[in-house]
């Protein structure tokens, strides 16, 4: 089981460091899909090595969450893209005015 969760920080990490680095508003949103992957390899991993299923539940609602974000996070992006034609995460603080 230890093996799961290495893999699990490991992708985890990859994400932050996507998040962090990049500047293209798609990459970041994969980035913090691929998070809350690794989030969801990490539950269910803890879940069976202690034999319970509480983390396959929490799984089940971070899936939720990830398909609600999913479907707002395109949406914005799109907007964003229609409206500047970009979709740098530097220029998204010009939609104030």
């Amino acid at each position: 089981m230890t093996e799961y969760i290495t893999l699990s920080m490991l992708l985890f990490s990859i994400g932050a460091v996507g998040v962090l680095v990049r500047r293209n508003a798609i990459v970041v949103f994969m980035c913090v899909e691929l998070m809350l992957n690794a989030t969801n390899l990490a539950f269910v991993s803890f879940a069976r090595q202690h034999g319970n299923l509480d983390g396959q539940v929490a799984a089940f609602f971070v899936m939720v969450v990830a398909a609600a974000e999913v479907t707002i996070g395109l949406a914005i992006i799109v907007s964003i893209y229609r409206t500047r034609r970009t979709t740098s995460v530097d220029e998204a603080n010009l939609l104030k005015a």
